[in-house]
């Protein structure tokens, strides 16, 4: 029974470990940028003694960012679920579009004032190989393979290499707008819109606009295919 308890007492102080060093990575990438931030620096502004904590507890910097990505995925997630339920089998756009956005703009009003989550996001997706962490980790949850499924759908007239093209587009909008509004809001300055509800509304207007945007075909385009 006492090795029972000291398995917990050690297990519960590693998970306090654990999130210290993610809360502290979150708010020094969202501030500095990742490069700009090391395992040391992550591991002193997360209270620990032993420099080496973050690579004792997530390896390399490329594991701690997954970990980073995968924290706030399940409430992210449970809310697109929800969402999902109610546009089954819709052809609006809108409604695509909506489920792609409103799950991250709620979460985000949920965390309150500051939070770095936003801008965390932002600063990863600057560096090449973590953004495509970030990509595989967000596109993995079936919620959200079924909204890009739906988004595919309600736009069927779209060429493929356009598609690709304009899916870059939607996230790094989606992505950098939700950041400079966490970042307004923890800096008390003006902000573009009065809510994160109002944003969300701004950002699908923006996003369905530019799907629905005219298609120039070039002379050098691939053949015309489209993707679902």
């Amino acid at each position: 029974m006492v090795n029972v308890a000291r398995a917990r007492e050690s297990g519960g102080r590693a998970a306090t470990t654990r999130a210290a060093i993610l809360d502290a990575a979150e708010r020094l990438f969202a501030e500095n940028g990742v490069a700009a931030v090391s395992n040391r620096q992550i591991s002193e502004a997360a209270g620990q003694g032993n420099h080496f904590a973050v690579g004792y507890h997530f390896g390399t910097k490329a594991d701690l960012v997954r970990e980073i990505v995968r924290r706030h995925a399940a409430a992210v997630e449970h809310l697109r679920v929800r969402m999902l339920d109610e546009v089954a089998g819709s052809s609006d756009l809108r409604a695509w579009v909506s489920c792609l956005v409103r799950p991250f703009t709620c979460h985000l009003d949920s965390l309150g004032v500051p939070s770095w989550r936003a801008r965390c996001m932002a600063q990863v997706t600057t560096e090449p190989a973590l953004r495509e962490i970030v990509i595989d980790e967000t596109v993995a949850t079936p919620a959200m393979r079924g909204t890009l499924e739906g988004l595919g759908r309600a736009v069927p007239g779209v060429p493929g290499h356009v598609h690709r093209e304009r899916s870059d587009m939607s996230r790094v909008l989606i992505v950098h707008t939700l950041a400079e509004r966490e970042r307004a809001l923890h800096e008390g300055g003006p902000t573009t819109r009065t809510s994160w509800e109002a944003t969300a509304v701004g950002l699908i207007d923006a996003v369905v606009g530019l799907w629905l945007a005219p298609v120039t075909a070039l002379p050098d385009d691939p053949p015309t295919t489209t993707d679902t």
